[in-house]
């Protein structure tokens, strides 16, 4: 089978790379980069932005992950341009080249905890109310939407994962992403972690290699077309977490004032319910934080 991955650079996409050629996948990467972080020979240089570049695409596969995008919360509210034309506009352009090239290919588009309306403690399920307090948040449900649309007016098929905190690296380079990497960066340099107000706010953490799994291993089924699943984790408040990466390394966690914006855009505890992607899964999870931190 043939995938395709665009935005192979990125974070998540290039795990999903190594992944697909593990199970033995015939893979090409794709990225606006002029050349792999990963040295692929057969890498494939592609602007989404650029509709005749997307248009040199070949199409000729089972599946096409499209993994290319801008993330960030407050950036994108002095970057709105671009992120609409990455996110938005950059999706048509892949939309509109396989509608025409190949309608049969299947779409795997990664989404954002960012999408849902926080609840104190209460799980989140893939039809629980949904807000948007970001650019960011705002693109990722616009991408979702559209998926919809080409499936309904073109016969597009689409399955969609919802990631709410991923971590860890089986690449080399850094230790994690995003939250967790900001956290290990702060605390490898014997600074200490910092987080706004208390830090109560909970979210469910995934490893990588489980986010992988859980999506090779359900992407190609007809019992996932055109359906939207949340990919499960442990759910941790960003205070345990923090604490936990501070005991490692003997740093403190210092609390500080939440700013007027980061307050305006904070999406409270986002717990995710993966019941029904999990019903489909062997093993959803096979990896545990603290039994990763442990070997760092």
């Amino acid at each position: 089978m043939k995938a395709i991955v665009i935005g192979s650079n990125g974070y998540i996409a290039r795990h999903l790379v190594r992944a697909l050629l593990d199970q033995s996948f015939d893979v090409l990467p794709c990225g606006q980069n002029p050349v792999s972080i990963d040295g692929y020979d057969n890498y494939f240089q592609v602007d989404i932005t650029d509709a005749q570049s997307v248009a040199q695409l070949d199409f000729n596969a089972d599946a096409v992950f499209m993994f290319a995008g801008l993330t960030g919360t407050a950036i994108g509210f002095t970057k709105y341009e671009e992120y609409v034309r990455v996110n938005q506009i950059g999706l048509l352009h892949v939309l509109d080249a396989i509608r025409q090239k190949n309608p049969s290919i299947k779409i795997i588009f990664p989404s954002s905890r960012l999408v849902y309306r926080g609840k104190k403690d209460l799980p989140l399920v893939e039809s629980s109310e949904k807000e948007f307090k970001t650019l960011y948040a705002l693109t990722k449900f616009a991408g979702e939407a559209t998926l919809e649309m080409y499936r309904n007016a073109f016969g597009l098929t689409y399955t969609i994962y919802r990631v709410c905190v991923p971590y860890g690296n089986l690449l080399g380079g850094g230790y994690s992403y995003g939250t967790i990497g900001f956290m290990l960066g702060k605390a490898i340099k014997g600074e200490a972690i910092t987080l706004f107000g208390d830090g109560s706010q909970k979210r469910t953490f995934t490893h990588v290699a489980d986010i992988c799994r859980a999506i090779l291993d359900t992407a190609f089924s007809d019992k996932t077309n055109d359906q939207i699943f949340n990919i499960g984790g442990e759910t941790f408040s960003l205070n345990q977490v923090a604490l936990m990466i501070a005991q490692k390394y003997g740093v403190q966690v210092a609390y500080k004032d939440w700013s007027t914006l980061d307050l305006a855009i904070e999406s409270g505890d986002t717990i995710f319910d993966s019941t029904k992607l999990d019903a489909l899964l062997q093993n959803p999870r096979r990896y545990h934080f603290q039994d990763w931190l442990n070997t760092l």
